[in-house]
């Protein structure tokens, strides 16, 4: 009776260890691709924005709508801040336009260095209500470009873009009157060198 208890024992302490192991090794997968998501959730959660639109991210466009512009109009309005250390004057030329879906426009906004010295700026944005952007589709733009301005020099940028038909098709923005499209720039504490020649030239330009 008593070697029948003993052998028992042992087959349990058997499966508690393999058992052990089962969830020893579980938990050392899941620790191994927590680690290699926290490696990847930059460049995916990027990806992810710029393909949906997500957090009021803008998309890309290469070129115009093939077809016509929409009868429906929607107002844009348009949003300038500078972050602090940047001695610039930021505002639009015009606060508020109305468009119609799927047409082109071009609008521009105006840049002035106050500062006796030359100063470097990068503008970061984002467009309001954050659905919407995947709907808001840029074709030129001045936005991730470093600008470096000369003491005083004033410049206009264009921006160039379209709201995609789409919108249209999507019953949540049955109701949509209004997009705000908001840039932000930054001082840029050490510019990237360039060649002396990149300033000249026509200042109505900008990049995407």
């Amino acid at each position: 009776m008593r070697e029948g208890v003993t052998g028992s024992g042992k087959t349990a302490s058997r499966r508690t260890l393999t058992r052990d192991a089962v969830v020893a090794s579980i938990c050392g997968l899941v620790v191994v691709f927590m680690v290699g998501a926290s490696y990847a959730a930059v460049p995916f959660y990027n990806w992810f924005c710029r393909a949906t639109g997500f957090n009021g991210t803008t998309q890309v466009a290469t070129s115009a709508p093939s077809d016509a512009p929409l009868k429906r109009k929607i107002a844009v309005r348009f949003d300038a801040n500078v972050g602090p250390g940047l001695p610039w004057k930021f505002e639009p030329e015009q606060n508020e336009i109305e468009v119609r879906i799927g047409e082109v426009v071009t609008v521009f906004y105006t840049v002035t260095n106050q500062a006796a010295r030359t100063t470097t700026g990068v503008a970061a944005y984002n467009v309001a209500p954050l659905t919407v952007g995947a709907y808001f589709q840029k074709i030129n733009c001045f936005c991730f470009t470093e600008q470096t301005m000369g003491p005083g020099e004033k410049r206009e940028m264009p921006v160039v873009f379209y709201v995609d038909p789409q919108l249209a098709k999507d019953s949540e923005n049955d109701t949509l009157k209004t997009i705000t499209l908001s840039y932000t720039f930054y001082p840029v504490r050490d510019p990237a060198p360039k060649p002396l020649a990149a300033g000249e030239g026509d200042k109505r330009k900008g990049n995407l």
